[in-house]
């Protein structure tokens, strides 16, 4: 069991951290609106180590005064912390809180590793207090915690910073040449800050072993990082897990399934499903994989580094997965387009992605385009270039072609 003064002491040190904290990283996010936190609903943010959540959580704490109750739990000094150390935790915050009148907001980061939290949260809510969560794995988000949290909690990404964040950050204007940086470095801060590109191989290594290893128990370390480095290298390419299986020599299609799964909860990596209105054939189709940064893709592995345009369509998704968790890819033996997105299950919006039009590539690139849009009425159709701006007559609609700085926000 945790003693109630380490837990104590861990609140000091932390909250004198984050106090203490380098101020170069305090760039306000425009990429997401995250309201402030209400006593009826935990506040639940989610995202990738090291996309600012923390960053956010100071800006958010500051605001109280510093009084407010702040506890990260992925804290050496927690390690062992389970549900029955709830009932510490809660006479710690009733404590601060008795000696800090009015002190109704408490923040839980990475609470998700203690089972059992859900219940303990909830019991926070009943006492009026301003609940926030950080966490980085997805499951804070999914369907079963809106059971356990009987609905009594808003959900909220956080991703590395957009291409308005990185120029505000390098206080730089929004320009091609920018934008060309911009794909280069990818929006990770703390390497935009020191521009140290071990700092994203190592962010590559810790993700993988403290979210995706240690966290589900995995022993097979070796080949948990070659599928994580092959995935890296084909970015917006399709696979599939039985041929991830034979071309990696990696255990079983279901071994390798489990091992997505776990990559896709911690943000590092998203499979993209071709539409279907069935969800069983979404579920066998071929999938295209993204990584969460272009910084990071170019980091880990040399094998892309070539192919800026892989990069750039690998750019355009995580732009879209910004607004929304609703894309697919569409494909038929005679034509494919990249993604079409909608806020709901159904598409409202085609995008082709082409890092420059050429008369060599065009007519099949808007061809793909339009073809797609035929299939779904009402769908509108753009087209995302590098730095080209044009409206394209074809098959009886008009398609725009716009250049990054204005697609990208």
């Amino acid at each position: 069991m945790i003693d109630l003064d380490i837990i104590l002491a861990t609140f000091s040190r932390q909250t004198k951290e984050m106090e203490n904290s380098d101020k170069k990283l305090s760039v306000r996010r425009t990429s997401v609106e995250i309201p402030s936190a209400l006593n009826e609903f935990a506040r639940i943010i989610t995202g990738i180590r090291r996309s600012g959540k923390s960053t956010f959580v100071n800006q958010d704490f500051l605001k109280t005064d510093r009084n407010a109750f702040y506890l990260n739990f992925d804290d050496p000094a927690l390690y062992g912390f389970s549900a029955s150390d709830f009932v510490i935790l809660e006479e710690a915050i009733e404590r601060f809180q008795n000696e800090n009148k009015g002190s109704k907001a408490v923040y839980f980061d990475e609470i998700q590793i203690v089972e059992g939290w859900e219940v303990f949260v909830n019991s926070q809510l009943r006492k009026g207090n301003l609940v926030t969560v950080t966490g980085s794995n997805a499951s804070l988000l999914s369907y079963e915690l809106g059971t356990r949290l009987t609905g009594r909690h808003l959900d909220y990404e956080l991703f590395p910073f957009n291409f308005d964040e990185y120029c505000k950050l390098r206080k730089c204007d929004k320009t091609s040449e920018s934008f060309k940086h911009f794909l280069e470095e990818g929006g990770f801060p703390e390497y935009l800050i020191y521009n140290r590109t071990d700092i994203l191989k190592r962010l590559f290594e810790d993700i993988l072993m403290r979210d995706v290893i240690v966290r589900y128990g995995i022993k097979d370390v070796r080949s948990v990082k070659m599928l994580s480095v092959y995935l890296a290298s084909n970015c917006g390419n399709l696979i599939t897990g039985s041929k991830l299986s034979a071309q990696l020599g990696l255990k079983t299609t279901a071994t390798i399934l489990e091992y997505l799964s776990f990559l896709e909860q911690c943000y590092l990596f998203f499979f993209v499903p071709k539409f279907n209105y069935s969800a069983k054939a979404q579920s066998v189709n071929p999938k295209k994989v993204y990584c969460i940064d272009t910084g990071m893709i170019q980091n880990v592995t040399l094998s892309i580094n070539a192919d800026m345009g892989r990069v750039f369509e690998n750019a355009v998704f995580i732009e879209l997965r910004r607004r929304t968790k609703n894309i697919w890819y569409y494909s038929e033996a005679a034509f494919e387009c990249d993604f079409l997105y909608g806020r709901d299950v159904v598409p409202e919006n085609a995008v082709q992605v082409c890092y420059e039009l050429t008369s060599e590539n065009k007519e099949r690139e808007v061809r793909g385009l339009v073809e797609t849009c035929k299939k779904f009425p009402g769908v509108k159709p753009l087209i995302v270039t590098f730095n080209q701006n044009d409206k394209i007559s074809y098959g009886g609609m008009i398609v725009e072609a716009v250049p990054a700085v204005e697609f990208f926000r």
